[in-house]
Order: structure tokens, then sequence, then C-alpha cells
């Protein structure tokens, strides 16, 4: 294959996209899914894998971990990276465009999001909610699949790695902040009984990423609650390599959700 410079807004889509749900120990060019995409974008999968290490170069996260990825990141890295960090929502149904744009026979049913919300005309009611509808799916897959990759796909909270029992349960509610619906650091991976007793504000996390116990439960006898739940009072989480979660979103559960 010969080799190409610059990269186009949708390559780099694509890409951003791998980057978020794809484990950083995943982002080879033996990875299945890297082979897949760089040959419909025509790249060598190796070539693909360094822009996914170029991009964690942006990433504070992977900087924090010592793992400082590639140096060759390039200004347009950086634009979209910001660009994704200021409104997730779109970026969201920007890489969905761009895959859908890419491969049409192997994307979702919903065919019909080729305009973003914003490039739409004039609709009757009934084709604006099917797009806010189809705009919701697309949010809230690409959402799961970042924060489950982030954490490896297990519970950080009891190590639960069954897929079809991990919840990417949001920090802060999904109608309580608009903004950051689809911002994976307000989202924990957690088994769907933690993502419940989370959501009822049982348990917490405190700023050293620290399981909490309402105090209100702190006597509770039943011998499962003990097991599957205050047995993880003052344990920490299992942080993501990834998107770690908020410290100011974490607060806000403390405050407003949590039964202490």
């Amino acid at each position: 294959m010969q080799r190409r410079v610059g990269w186009s807004r949708q390559e780099l889509l694509i890409a951003f996209k791998l980057y978020c749900e794809l484990p950083f120990g995943r982002m080879h060019s033996r990875n299945p899914e890297i082979v897949k995409f760089a040959g419909l974008i025509g790249r060598t999968p190796s070539a693909f894998a360094m822009k996914l290490t170029n991009i964690a170069s942006h990433d504070p996260m992977i900087r924090s971990s010592g793992r400082s990825g590639l140096t060759g990141a390039s200004a347009a890295d950086k634009a979209m990276w910001e660009e994704m960090q200021s409104d997730w929502e779109h970026f969201a149904v920007e890489i969905e465009k761009a895959e859908d744009d890419l491969s049409p026979s192997t994307n979702s049913d919903d065919s019909t999001i080729e305009q973003t919300t914003a490039e739409l005309p004039v609709i009757d009611f009934i084709g604006r909610d099917k797009i806010i509808q189809t705009t919701a799916r697309i949010g809230q897959d690409f959402f799961r699949r970042t924060v489950l990759s982030a954490y490896d796909s297990k519970c950080c909270i009891s190590g639960l790695a069954l897929p079809s029992l991990l919840v990417a349960s949001h920090i802060v509610p999904w109608s309580m902040d608009t903004q950051n619906r689809l911002n994976p650091q307000n989202g924990l991976c957690l088994s769907t009984l933690h993502d419940r007793v989370f959501d009822l504000g049982i348990i917490t996390i405190d700023e050293t990423m620290t399981v909490r116990l309402s105090k209100r439960y702190a006597n509770q006898t039943n011998h499962f609650f003990g097991q599957s739940i205050a047995a993880f009072e003052g344990k920490a989480i299992t942080l993501p390599e990834k998107f770690k979660p908020s410290l100011a979103f974490l607060e806000y559960h403390r405050i407003h959700i949590f039964e202490g």
C-alpha cells in the first residue's frame, strides 16, 4: 500500500472512534478492528496504530501514567481532541456519520442520520422525533462503548467482567447535565447491581476514588447486602486507563445524590 500523508477529517474521526472504544493495550497493528478500519480508509494497520498513539499524547490520563504516546501528534489531532472534549454529543454523531459514509452496509439501520441535527431543514414533528431518538441512541451506544473500553469491560467496584451485566453508569444523571451526558469522565463501568445502588445514593465514591457506604445502611444484617455491597466500603475502585472520572462530577454525586 502506498504511503500517504495528511489525514482527512473523516479519517481522523474514525481514528478517534477507535481511540475511544479500544483499551490502550489493544492499540496495535494486529488488532482486527484496526486492520479492518485501516483497510477501509486506505491506511496500513501500522499507520493507523501509530495515529492512535499520537492521539494518546493529548490524553492527560495516559500522560499521568507515564505513557506519553508518540510525539508526532499533529495540529489536526490536537484540534479534534479539543473539539471532542467541548461537545461529546455532537462528536458522537459526527463519528457515526463518518463511519456510515465510509461503509454504509456495515453500519446501523438508521442511515437517515447522514445529516446532523444542526444541518436539518425544518421538518414535521414526527421527523424531528425520529432524528432526536436516533441521535440519543447513537450517543448512548458511543458512551457505553467508550466507558466500558476505558475500564477494560470490568466493574470498577466488584471486578465483574461479564459485559451483559455491565452498565456505563452516569455520575451526574443524564437529565441533570445535558452538556456532559456523553462525557466519559461522567461515567463509571459498574455491574447492574452497583449501578442501581450508586444511582440510589446508597454508595458513592469520594475524592480518593474510594467507595463509601451511606451510614443509613451501616447496620444492615442481610447477608447478600453485606457481601455484595457493604463489603466494598473503604475499598478503592479500579481506575480506568482513559477518561478518569471527574472529581467535580463525583462531588456532585456526593452532595446531591448520596444518602450520606
